[in-house]
């Protein structure tokens, strides 16, 4: 069990996106402390916010790759496609779902007072701003290119 963690500590592309994951949560988590002026633990680990780090992992895996393989290979292709599909879904579909739960809970809130509503909240904060992907995008390069750097 030691020579898998030891291994997988080793691997540079995988070590790459988890840091890249990981700021990004850290970063969001900041920023909404510094947007609320309330810290919520919940943004360490939850999705939506600022920067994205959806895109962050994403683009970091297909950064990574493409320095340690080159831009020709198989894999950064499938890394690339597989980033484009993320960043597509966390500024459109999640982000257009959110929107659709603000505006259900806000009229489960208004229903209540006239009928028995079970209280089920919906989460709000599913996507991303387009600004917000940019930002994970940046951060999930700059993060490989410093690991690439680093590690040659």
């Amino acid at each position: 069990m030691a020579e898998f963690w030891a291994a997988i500590g080793k691997n540079i592309i995988l070590m790459t996106a988890f840091t890249a994951w990981a700021t990004a949560q850290i970063l969001k988590t900041i920023t909404a402390f510094w947007k609320h002026e309330k810290f919520k633990a919940e943004r360490l680990v939850g999705a939506g916010g600022m920067p994205s780090s959806h895109t962050s992992l994403v683009v970091s895996l297909a950064s990574a790759i493409g320095f340690h393989d080159g831009v020709d290979s198989p894999l950064f292709a499938v890394a690339v496609i597989l980033a484009s599909i993320v960043m597509y879904d966390a500024a459109g579909v999640r982000r257009a779902a959110g929107k659709q739960a603000k505006v259900l809970n806000k009229l489960m809130q208004e229903l209540k007072a006239e009928h028995t509503v079970h209280d089920t909240r919906l989460k709000e904060l599913l996507g991303h701003t387009p600004l917000e992907v940019l930002a994970g995008a940046v951060l999930g390069f700059f993060i490989a290119y410093l690991f690439s750097l680093y590690y040659k």
